[in-house]
């Protein structure tokens, strides 16, 4: 079974609250020793080259248009309300 948890400031130690209904499923009581795998996200650096179907020859700016076009933010939708309002 595998659960997300938050990790929390207890002390000048960290503690994870297990939700009840995996204590209720793995019938877990006070006391009881558990094992906890931890994992964590690995660093931005780390994934470079993971994804070779995903480099470019794009700079950074031209894939932030392309997944941009056909979107409006609010500013654009505003100034073309008052564009069209004006003709």
């Amino acid at each position: 079974m595998e659960i997300k948890a938050i990790a929390k400031k207890w002390g000048s130690s960290m503690g994870v609250i297990i939700p009840k209904e995996v204590v209720d499923a793995k019938k877990i009581k006070e006391n009881d020793t558990i094992v906890i795998e931890v994992k964590t996200r690995p660093l931005a650096g780390n994934l470079f080259g993971k994804f070779p179907r995903l480099t470019s020859k794009q700079t950074a700016q031209e894939l932030k248009d392309e997944l941009r076009e056909g979107w409006l933010s609010d500013s654009d939708r505003e100034r073309e309300r008052k564009w069209k309002i004006k003709t």
